[in-house]
Protein backbone atom coordinates (compact mmCIF):
# COMPACT_ATOMS: atom_id res chain seq x y z
CA UNK A 1 0.00 0.00 0.00
CA UNK A 2 1.45 3.32 -1.28
CA UNK A 3 0.81 6.25 1.08
CA UNK A 4 1.32 9.89 -0.51
CA UNK A 5 2.43 12.78 1.81
CA UNK A 6 2.04 16.19 0.90
CA UNK A 7 5.06 18.42 0.11
CA UNK A 8 6.08 20.20 2.65
CA UNK A 9 7.17 23.99 2.59
CA UNK A 10 10.80 24.56 2.81
CA UNK A 11 12.35 25.88 5.93
CA UNK A 12 14.42 28.86 6.18
CA UNK A 13 17.44 27.00 6.22
CA UNK A 14 16.65 24.99 3.47
CA UNK A 15 15.70 27.80 0.76
CA UNK A 16 17.94 28.82 -1.65
CA UNK A 17 20.71 31.95 -0.56
CA UNK A 18 19.17 34.54 -2.89
CA UNK A 19 15.35 34.10 -1.35
CA UNK A 20 16.94 34.40 2.05
CA UNK A 21 19.06 37.82 0.95
CA UNK A 22 15.47 38.96 -0.45
CA UNK A 23 13.84 38.35 2.92
CA UNK A 24 16.05 39.76 4.97
CA UNK A 25 16.58 43.05 2.49
CA UNK A 26 12.75 43.69 2.72
CA UNK A 27 11.97 44.84 6.49
CA UNK A 28 15.47 46.70 6.28
CA UNK A 29 14.50 48.49 3.18
CA UNK A 30 11.06 49.09 4.21
CA UNK A 31 12.77 50.48 7.45
CA UNK A 32 15.51 52.40 5.94
CA UNK A 33 12.95 54.18 3.90
CA UNK A 34 10.37 55.15 6.68
CA UNK A 35 13.77 56.53 8.66
CA UNK A 36 14.35 58.84 5.66
CA UNK A 37 11.36 59.94 5.47
CA UNK A 38 10.99 60.95 8.95
CA UNK A 39 14.07 62.84 9.29
CA UNK A 40 12.58 64.44 5.79
CA UNK A 41 9.79 65.23 7.64
CA UNK A 42 12.06 66.72 10.56
CA UNK A 43 14.53 69.26 9.04
CA UNK A 44 11.04 70.39 6.65
CA UNK A 45 9.69 71.01 10.23
CA UNK A 46 12.45 71.87 12.47
CA UNK A 47 14.45 74.25 9.44
CA UNK A 48 12.52 77.28 9.53
CA UNK A 49 12.42 77.72 13.54
CA UNK A 50 16.32 77.03 13.66
CA UNK A 51 16.58 79.60 10.96
CA UNK A 52 14.37 82.07 12.69
CA UNK A 53 16.20 82.05 16.08
CA UNK A 54 19.46 82.06 14.27
CA UNK A 55 18.48 85.38 12.38
CA UNK A 56 17.32 86.97 15.36
CA UNK A 57 20.66 86.89 16.81
CA UNK A 58 22.48 88.18 13.79
CA UNK A 59 23.11 91.77 13.40
CA UNK A 60 21.49 94.14 11.53
CA UNK A 61 23.92 94.87 9.11
CA UNK A 62 24.73 91.11 8.64
CA UNK A 63 21.33 90.27 7.60
CA UNK A 64 21.21 93.06 5.48
CA UNK A 65 24.62 92.80 3.41
CA UNK A 66 25.53 89.27 3.94
CA UNK A 67 23.24 85.83 2.40
CA UNK A 68 19.84 85.77 4.40
CA UNK A 69 20.21 81.72 4.52
CA UNK A 70 23.67 81.64 5.62
CA UNK A 71 25.08 81.15 9.33
CA UNK A 72 25.16 84.30 11.20
CA UNK A 73 29.26 85.68 10.86
CA UNK A 74 28.56 87.66 14.72
CA UNK A 75 25.83 86.67 17.42
CA UNK A 76 24.22 89.38 19.36
CA UNK A 77 21.24 89.85 21.85
CA UNK A 78 20.30 93.25 21.03
CA UNK A 79 17.84 92.34 18.81
CA UNK A 80 15.39 91.29 21.57
CA UNK A 81 16.22 93.93 23.42
CA UNK A 82 15.32 96.43 20.39
CA UNK A 83 12.15 94.65 19.50
CA UNK A 84 10.68 95.20 23.22
CA UNK A 85 11.86 99.16 22.64
CA UNK A 86 10.24 99.20 19.36
CA UNK A 87 6.74 97.52 20.08
CA UNK A 88 4.54 96.99 23.14
CA UNK A 89 5.48 93.67 23.07
CA UNK A 90 4.76 92.32 26.22
CA UNK A 91 1.48 94.23 26.34
CA UNK A 92 0.49 92.34 23.08
CA UNK A 93 1.58 88.52 24.52
CA UNK A 94 -0.46 90.08 27.64
CA UNK A 95 -3.51 90.46 25.33
CA UNK A 96 -3.07 87.23 23.26
CA UNK A 97 -2.99 85.22 26.71
CA UNK A 98 -6.05 86.64 27.80
CA UNK A 99 -7.73 86.15 24.79
CA UNK A 100 -6.22 82.59 24.26
CA UNK A 101 -7.49 81.68 27.59
CA UNK A 102 -10.64 82.78 27.61
CA UNK A 103 -11.99 81.61 24.21
CA UNK A 104 -10.56 78.29 25.45
CA UNK A 105 -12.85 78.38 28.19
CA UNK A 106 -15.66 78.86 26.61
CA UNK A 107 -14.83 76.81 24.19
CA UNK A 108 -14.60 73.64 26.45
CA UNK A 109 -17.08 74.46 28.95
CA UNK A 110 -19.56 74.86 26.21
CA UNK A 111 -18.28 71.72 23.71
CA UNK A 112 -18.32 69.32 26.50
CA UNK A 113 -21.57 70.67 27.39
CA UNK A 114 -23.38 70.49 24.30
CA UNK A 115 -21.22 66.89 23.15
CA UNK A 116 -22.55 65.27 26.59
CA UNK A 117 -26.19 66.51 26.02
CA UNK A 118 -26.10 65.56 22.65
CA UNK A 119 -23.69 61.54 22.95
CA UNK A 120 -24.62 60.80 26.55
CA UNK A 121 -28.29 61.99 27.58
CA UNK A 122 -29.52 61.90 23.63
CA UNK A 123 -32.75 63.58 23.01
CA UNK A 124 -35.13 63.52 19.95
CA UNK A 125 -33.43 65.14 17.05
CA UNK A 126 -29.98 64.59 18.41
CA UNK A 127 -28.23 63.51 15.35
CA UNK A 128 -29.71 66.78 13.24
CA UNK A 129 -28.54 69.41 16.13
CA UNK A 130 -25.10 67.36 15.42
CA UNK A 131 -24.93 67.92 12.00
CA UNK A 132 -25.79 71.48 12.52
CA UNK A 133 -22.68 72.32 14.32
CA UNK A 134 -20.68 69.91 12.25
CA UNK A 135 -22.21 72.51 9.12
CA UNK A 136 -20.69 75.06 11.04
CA UNK A 137 -17.39 74.11 10.30
CA UNK A 138 -17.19 74.98 6.61
CA UNK A 139 -18.83 78.24 7.06
CA UNK A 140 -16.05 81.03 6.36
CA UNK A 141 -15.33 83.34 9.15
CA UNK A 142 -14.99 86.08 6.82
CA UNK A 143 -18.61 86.30 5.58
CA UNK A 144 -19.58 87.02 9.89
CA UNK A 145 -17.22 89.91 9.94
CA UNK A 146 -19.36 93.28 8.85
CA UNK A 147 -22.89 91.85 10.74
CA UNK A 148 -20.61 91.34 14.08
CA UNK A 149 -18.99 94.97 13.71
CA UNK A 150 -22.51 96.66 13.18
CA UNK A 151 -23.89 94.15 16.44
CA UNK A 152 -20.49 94.91 18.71
CA UNK A 153 -21.45 98.73 17.85
CA UNK A 154 -24.79 98.99 18.79
CA UNK A 155 -24.11 96.92 21.96
CA UNK A 156 -20.79 99.03 23.27
CA UNK A 157 -18.51 95.97 22.63
CA UNK A 158 -16.01 96.86 20.00
CA UNK A 159 -12.38 97.66 21.04
CA UNK A 160 -12.98 95.01 23.99
CA UNK A 161 -11.66 91.60 24.81
CA UNK A 162 -15.18 90.07 24.66
CA UNK A 163 -15.47 91.34 20.89
CA UNK A 164 -12.20 88.80 20.20
CA UNK A 165 -13.03 85.73 22.62
CA UNK A 166 -17.02 85.56 22.01
CA UNK A 167 -16.57 85.04 18.15
CA UNK A 168 -13.20 83.26 18.36
CA UNK A 169 -15.06 81.02 20.79
CA UNK A 170 -17.89 80.40 18.38
CA UNK A 171 -16.25 79.30 15.19
CA UNK A 172 -14.30 76.67 17.11
CA UNK A 173 -17.16 75.37 18.90
CA UNK A 174 -18.63 72.80 16.06
CA UNK A 175 -14.71 70.87 15.77
CA UNK A 176 -14.80 70.85 19.35
CA UNK A 177 -18.03 69.18 20.08
CA UNK A 178 -16.96 66.58 17.55
CA UNK A 179 -13.91 65.97 19.14
CA UNK A 180 -15.93 65.75 22.35
CA UNK A 181 -18.73 63.67 21.08
CA UNK A 182 -16.30 61.08 19.29
CA UNK A 183 -14.62 60.86 22.54
CA UNK A 184 -17.93 59.89 24.06
CA UNK A 185 -18.76 57.16 22.35
CA UNK A 186 -15.79 54.96 23.59
CA UNK A 187 -17.52 55.76 26.84
CA UNK A 188 -19.52 52.30 28.31
CA UNK A 189 -23.19 52.83 28.43
CA UNK A 190 -23.14 50.16 31.60
CA UNK A 191 -20.69 53.08 33.65
CA UNK A 192 -23.83 55.65 33.31
CA UNK A 193 -26.51 53.02 34.09
CA UNK A 194 -24.23 52.15 37.04
CA UNK A 195 -23.93 55.69 37.92
CA UNK A 196 -27.59 56.07 37.55
CA UNK A 197 -28.60 53.49 40.21
CA UNK A 198 -26.14 54.90 42.57
CA UNK A 199 -28.22 57.65 42.65
CA UNK A 200 -26.27 59.68 40.51
CA UNK A 201 -28.11 62.43 38.43
CA UNK A 202 -26.59 63.72 35.31
CA UNK A 203 -24.88 66.85 36.77
CA UNK A 204 -22.79 64.45 38.97
CA UNK A 205 -22.26 61.58 36.41
CA UNK A 206 -20.71 64.35 34.04
CA UNK A 207 -18.46 66.13 37.00
CA UNK A 208 -17.10 62.39 38.49
CA UNK A 209 -17.10 60.46 35.46
CA UNK A 210 -17.08 62.24 32.15
CA UNK A 211 -15.39 65.12 33.26
CA UNK A 212 -12.43 62.96 34.56
CA UNK A 213 -11.84 60.64 31.49
CA UNK A 214 -11.88 63.31 29.48
CA UNK A 215 -9.03 65.64 30.62
CA UNK A 216 -6.92 64.47 27.50
CA UNK A 217 -9.69 65.33 24.80
CA UNK A 218 -9.19 68.87 27.21
CA UNK A 219 -6.39 69.06 26.56
CA UNK A 220 -6.30 68.24 22.76
CA UNK A 221 -8.98 70.99 22.08
CA UNK A 222 -6.64 73.47 23.81
CA UNK A 223 -4.01 72.83 22.16
CA UNK A 224 -5.46 72.65 18.75
CA UNK A 225 -7.42 75.83 19.53
CA UNK A 226 -4.70 77.76 21.00
CA UNK A 227 -2.61 77.91 17.33
CA UNK A 228 -5.34 79.50 15.82
CA UNK A 229 -6.61 81.94 18.35
CA UNK A 230 -2.90 82.39 19.52
CA UNK A 231 -2.48 83.46 16.16
CA UNK A 232 -5.62 85.27 14.93
CA UNK A 233 -5.37 88.20 12.84
CA UNK A 234 -8.79 88.72 11.43
CA UNK A 235 -10.69 89.34 14.30
CA UNK A 236 -8.72 91.38 16.52
CA UNK A 237 -7.52 93.32 13.14
CA UNK A 238 -11.32 94.52 12.93
CA UNK A 239 -12.61 94.88 16.35
CA UNK A 240 -9.70 96.28 17.98
CA UNK A 241 -9.20 99.80 17.37
CA UNK A 242 -6.99 100.97 20.56
CA UNK A 243 -2.89 100.19 21.00
CA UNK A 244 -3.76 98.82 24.44
CA UNK A 245 -5.76 95.72 23.22
CA UNK A 246 -3.58 94.78 20.25
CA UNK A 247 -2.60 90.95 19.77
CA UNK A 248 0.74 89.49 19.23
CA UNK A 249 -0.06 89.68 14.83
CA UNK A 250 -0.95 93.25 15.24
CA UNK A 251 1.42 94.17 17.49
CA UNK A 252 4.41 92.59 15.12
CA UNK A 253 3.37 95.46 12.37
CA UNK A 254 4.72 98.15 14.77
CA UNK A 255 8.02 97.28 13.72
CA UNK A 256 6.88 98.66 9.98
CA UNK A 257 8.64 101.69 10.11
CA UNK A 258 8.07 104.45 7.67
CA UNK A 259 8.32 104.31 4.20
CA UNK A 260 7.82 100.25 4.49
CA UNK A 261 11.00 100.36 6.04
CA UNK A 262 11.25 97.24 8.33
CA UNK A 263 13.62 95.54 11.21
CA UNK A 264 13.43 92.35 10.47
CA UNK A 265 15.89 91.61 13.08
CA UNK A 266 14.44 93.03 15.64
CA UNK A 267 10.90 91.36 14.08
CA UNK A 268 12.53 87.77 13.87
CA UNK A 269 13.28 88.44 17.86
CA UNK A 270 9.93 89.18 18.64
CA UNK A 271 8.64 86.56 16.99
CA UNK A 272 10.94 83.59 18.97
CA UNK A 273 9.50 85.27 22.06
CA UNK A 274 5.96 85.26 20.51
CA UNK A 275 5.90 81.67 19.59
CA UNK A 276 8.31 80.10 22.73
CA UNK A 277 5.10 80.15 25.14
CA UNK A 278 3.01 77.37 22.43
CA UNK A 279 6.15 75.46 21.97
CA UNK A 280 6.94 75.15 25.42
CA UNK A 281 3.08 73.87 26.28
CA UNK A 282 3.18 71.67 23.50
CA UNK A 283 6.20 70.01 23.85
CA UNK A 284 5.13 68.97 27.73
CA UNK A 285 1.70 67.92 26.72
CA UNK A 286 2.04 66.66 23.35
CA UNK A 287 1.78 63.02 24.86
CA UNK A 288 -1.57 63.37 26.33
CA UNK A 289 -3.00 65.30 23.20
CA UNK A 290 -1.91 62.09 20.85
CA UNK A 291 -3.81 59.91 24.13
CA UNK A 292 -6.39 62.42 23.41
CA UNK A 293 -6.41 61.82 19.50
CA UNK A 294 -6.45 58.18 20.00
CA UNK A 295 -7.49 55.81 23.19
CA UNK A 296 -10.94 55.49 24.24
CA UNK A 297 -12.50 55.47 27.41
CA UNK A 298 -11.09 52.48 29.42
CA UNK A 299 -8.06 50.52 28.95
CA UNK A 300 -7.82 47.05 29.13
Amino acid sequence: MITQTAPSTPRASTLPSPVRQRRRRKPSLYRTLSRVLIMLIVIVQVYPLAWLFLTSLRTEHDFATGDPFALPSSLTWENYARAFETGDLGRNILNSFIVTMGANILIVLFGMMAAYAIQVLGFRLSRFVRALFLIGIIVPVQIALVPLFIDYSAVNLLDTYQSMIIPLAGFALPMSIYLFSSFFEYIPRETYEAASLDGAGPYRIFGLITLPLSLNTVVTVVLVNSIFIWNDFIFANTFVLSEDLKTIPLGLQNYIGAMGKVDWTATFAAVCVTITPLLLVFLVLNKAMIQGLESGATKG
